[in-house]
């Protein structure tokens, strides 16, 4: 007997003797959708970097290690827009910022953390 193919709450499906057919997603799957906000370069990282507190731009970019500041203004731009963080301005001259996770954010620790497994399980 074959195994069974998972598929999402919802999906239609129709059994045949073996085979199984799961009429095709005209939009974007959970999955799909979920990694839009959190797959980005380096955004996993950022939002790891937060989970302790608010950290300020020049501190997240030296934990990041190879990325460019231009690289991690993107991403945070990014990710406030998606209410992933919040920037707040602590100077304004010299211009100094610091970003706090959000708890939308906060949410997606548990899913970092158990890729974080995932990784150091199969030393990938």
């Amino acid at each position: 007997m074959p195994t069974p193919i998972p598929h999402y709450p919802g999906d239609k499906v129709e059994k045949a003797e073996h085979k199984v057919t799961i009429e095709p997603c005209m939009e974007p799957c959970p999955i799909e959708r979920g990694m839009r906000i959190i797959g980005g370069k380096w955004k996993g990282s950022i939002l790891w970097h937060l989970k302790e507190g608010p950290v300020r731009f020049n501190d997240l970019t030296r934990m990041l290690g190879g990325a460019s500041k231009k690289m991690v203004n993107q991403r945070l731009k990014e990710m406030e827009a998606q209410g992933l963080l919040v920037r707040t301005v602590l100077n304004d001259r010299p211009i100094a910022v610091s970003y706090t996770i959000t708890e939308f954010g906060r949410s997606s620790l548990a899913i970092l953390e158990q890729l974080k497994y995932w990784a150091e399980k199969h030393d990938i």
